[in-house]
This record gives C-alpha cells, sequence and structure tokens, in this order.
C-alpha cells in the first residue's frame, strides 16, 4: 500500500497509510452534506416545490374557471300558457282540486275552501285544465264551472254526502310559434 506524508504541528513528517486516508475521506464525505457523491433533499426539496406549484396553479384555475363561469345564464323557456278560471258555487265547504301553472301541470289541493270561491290561473298548453270538488259529510250542493281564454266551458253539480263534481276542458298542444320563452300566453 502506498504511504503519504503528513507534516504535524511540530514540522515533523508522520507517515499514513494512504488506504486509511481514502477510507476517513469517504467517512467524511458520506457525514458531510456537502459531498459531491452523496444524493442530497435537494431533490426531493424542489420536487416537493415543483408538486406544490403545480397544484396551487390547478386550484387557482378551478377558482377562476368558477368566477368566470358565474356569468349569466340563459332563462329557460318556459311553457306557453293559457289562462284558465274555475269557479265553484255553493254554501258551505268543499275540497277542491285543481290544475295551475307548472311545467309538471301538478294538481293543486284546497281543503275544506268556503264556498263560493272563484280562481283564475296558467294552464301549460298540452294540460287538461281541470277542479275537481268533493263536498263533505254535511253534503250539500255545489257547481263547477270552467272557462278557457274567458269562454266557458263546462258546468258540472255535486249534490248530497260526500257528492263529487268535475269540470274539465281541453288545450291545444303547444306550436312552436306559440310565445317560446316571452312569457306571453298563446293565442
Amino acid at each position: 500500500m502506498p504511504s503519504t506524508r503528513k507534516p504535524d504541528e511540530a514540522g515533523t513528517a508522520e507517515v499514513t497509510d494512504t488506504a486509511e486516508v481514502t477510507d476517513s475521506q469517504e467517512v467524511a464525505e458520506e457525514n458531510s452534506p456537502e459531498a459531491p457523491g452523496e444524493k442530497t433533499s435537494k431533490g426531493a426539496d424542489r420536487r416537493g416545490i415543483v408538486v406544490g406549484g403545480v397544484l396551487l396553479a390547478a386550484c387557482a384555475g378551478v377558482v377562476v374557471y368558477g368566477v368566470l363561469n358565474t356569468a349569466e345564464k340563459p332563462k329557460q323557456h318556459h311553457l306557453p300558457t293559457a289562462s284558465v278560471t274555475y269557479e265553484v258555487e255553493g254554501e258551505g265547504t268543499a275540497d277542491i282540486t285543481y290544475q295551475a301553472r307548472s311545467e309538471s301541470g301538478d294538481a293543486v289541493v284546497a281543503d275544506g275552501i268556503t264556498l263560493p270561491w272563484k280562481k283564475t290561473v296558467s294552464v301549460p298548453l298540452g294540460k287538461a285544465p281541470l277542479v275537481t270538488i268533493t263536498l263533505g259529510e254535511k253534503g250539500g250542493r255545489a257547481s263547477c264551472q270552467l272557462a278557457i281564454r274567458g269562454k266557458h266551458v263546462q258546468t258540472a253539480t255535486a249534490f248530497g254526502k260526500f257528492g263529487r263534481a268535475t269540470c274539465q276542458g281541453e288545450l291545444p298542444s303547444p306550436e312552436p310559434s306559440d310565445a317560446y320563452g316571452t312569457g306571453q300566453e298563446g293565442s
């Protein structure tokens, strides 16, 4: 093994084994954070910064998209409707079911209504306007009337205990030219 001389503090040379120096240098390099042969955590730190930056950019993109996407959206088209007047005449009370405006044309139920009663509503074209009256346990007499766009269509009368009557009419199906989205009633 080759030897090297190292001067000590007194100026005298000390002979050391080169293999020992090399081994101790390797140990020093392994313990030194700045050693050229060692992998340091700088690469991991840089990767963490890059990943964090990418995540931050993605979050910022989502926020910007959300802000820009809040622009006023176009209003939904509403089905054209027709004006329908329901009227129930009589004395006492009755349960009344009638169809009013909704996209699905659902029925509205009103229980224990004191008579006489009258209501004008909008009904979607293509739906059949309908009013049903049901008398209570005391019975009596009541009649329903139905008018579409101001024109009388039907009258029916209920008698006696739990008597029932129904008035129904016909509305045309919506046409593509029928006031879609204008909020106006069809003709």
